[in-house]
């Protein structure tokens, strides 16, 4: 049976779509390039923004062949009404070639695999995308992927060392900020493992949350400062404004970012850093805006990805007064003309 997969979303959902080709693979499917040349389409969704939900729904009414909708989409909005031929989710991937064979309608679950030891063909013949851990530790107020990805579960060190290989090495998670705290362990404990690994390979660190920096914050920057770990720090802060941070139950002060920033950049001066921004928070008034653009203003990253707020099923922030769609776009604008100057 010919299988087209299509993946959207983060590296950690890209990863997953390289091990939902390599258990297909495994079980005897042939992987095509295209929906034309399949008998099936599985997609690998992402449900993060509501632009990227439209998108894929949007894509599942213009297929006239069966489908087989997983990812985090699955677990974020009611599926009985799309048309497809089965779900499965972020945590039953390895169930995938038997659901299809059986036709199995529902292949949900909240027990979570051990990804590192299912079979996954890379996406790019250099990079190796290793997921160390998956779920997260907060609750915030807008996000709806902790109902896909759940609590965390970090693996084992010695699991994702077996992993590195290749000339670019991605560790991703939800945030890698939080590896190990379940487990014992943290980050830096891991990074100062995965550099002494032999071989001439570059590390890119994926998005940590200020909360958990600041406390290895000192290690992190040194540790940073080894030669295999590109110099690049994802670090979403999301508003300037202390009082929106705390609406959205983000926990940590804008203080706390700035000082994050600080030390890098004292410590590390070629540093790129990223952030992310959410323009137009339900409860994000004229003066909590006023403070975001004083922010970027002031520190002038490097990377700023803005987003413009959207709600999503399930969560808190969908049951507050929204701002209306044309603030929201004015204050986009203001802020894409900051970040671009």
């Amino acid at each position: 049976m010919k299988v087209f997969v299509k993946t959207y979303g983060c590296t950690l959902n890209q990863k997953d779509g390289e091990i939902i080709k390599g258990v297909l693979n495994k079980s005897n499917f042939t992987l095509v390039e295209s929906e034309e040349e399949a008998d099936i389409i599985v997609i690998n969704s992402c449900g993060v923004k509501s632009v990227t939900e439209n998108k894929i729904i949007s894509y599942i009414k213009s297929q006239t062949k069966p489908v087989y909708l997983g990812g985090c989409l699955t677990k974020m909005i009611d599926t009985s009404k799309l048309n497809v031929k089965g779900i499965f989710d972020t945590n039953t991937i390895s169930k995938l070639p038997e659901q299809i064979k059986n036709n199995i309608k529902n292949n949900l679950s909240a027990e979570k695999e051990e990804k590192l030891s299912l079979p996954s063909i890379q996406s790019k013949e250099n990079i190796t995308i290793i997921p160390i851990s998956e779920g997260c530790l907060g609750d915030c107020n807008y996000c709806s992927v902790k109902f896909a990805r759940g609590r965390l579960k970090s693996y084992k060190i010695e699991d994702i060392l077996k992993q590195v290989k290749g000339k670019k090495v991605l560790l991703t998670s939800q945030d890698t900020g939080c590896y190990g705290l379940d487990i014992n362990t943290n980050l830096i404990n891991l990074l100062k493992q995965v550099v002494q690994v032999e071989g001439d390979f570059e590390i890119r660190v994926g998005m940590m949350n200020p909360e958990h920096v600041l406390p290895i914050l000192k290690d992190l920057v040194e540790i940073y400062k080894n030669k295999k770990i590109f110099k690049f720090i994802h670090i979403p802060i999301q508003s300037g404004s202390n009082k929106v941070l705390k609406e959205m139950n983000r926990r940590y002060t804008v203080e706390d970012f700035k000082e994050i920033v600080k030390e890098f950049r004292k410590q590390i001066p070629e540093i790129h850093i990223s952030t992310d921004i959410i323009v137009g928070y339900p409860t994000e008034t004229e003066e909590d805006f006023k403070q975001t653009i004083n922010l970027l203003e002031t520190l002038k990253l490097e990377i700023v990805n803005l987003s413009k707020f959207a709600p999503r099923q399930r969560t808190v922030a969908k049951k507050l007064k929204q701002l209306s769609n044309e603030e929201i776009k004015r204050r986009s604008i203001i802020l894409t003309k900051i970040i671009k100057f």
